[in-house]
């Protein structure tokens, strides 16, 4: 596993929904220079006013339009960082990552921070002296050695 530095992917983004009392989300996304985030250059938030009830399996579909509102208009956007898996199980069924892949036309990196329970080719990865992992999976870029 390398430890240098990324390849240049063009502006990175890491984004996460929050769901309102009033049935809305607000959105917000983190903007960086590099895939590791060492030069944040900017902050967004946005807020859609109606998101649809969640359903199992079918977490996309509440979480891509506030991901749209937010990411709207970014020109340069080259990868992407989503709070949730990229899919739901070896065979590829697709989960919000997938989805957000397909809409945005870039890689996108899923970061969950629970097991799900058909998700098992997700990578458990331990930060600092954690022992509790997330789970990483990623869309349009090849899996590592």
């Amino acid at each position: 596993m390398s430890t240098g530095t990324p390849p240049d992917r063009g502006l990175c983004a890491a984004v996460d929904v929050r769901y309102l009392s009033t049935g809305g989300a607000r959105a917000a996304a983190v903007l960086a220079a590099d895939a590791v985030f060492a030069h944040v250059l900017a902050e967004r938030t946005a807020v859609v006013p109606r998101v649809a009830p969640y359903q199992p399996g079918e977490f996309y579909r509440r979480e891509l339009p506030p991901l749209r509102a937010v990411l709207d208009d970014l020109g340069g956007l080259g990868l992407l960082s989503v709070d949730g898996y990229t899919d739901l199980d070896p065979a590829g069924r697709p989960g919000l990552g997938a989805h957000a892949h397909a809409e945005f036309g870039i890689p996108v990196i899923g970061v969950a921070k629970s097991r799900f329970r058909t998700a098992t080719h997700a990578v458990p990865v331990l930060r600092g002296s954690s022992a509790r992992p997330l789970f990483v999976t990623a869309a349009g870029m090849p899996a590592p050695p």
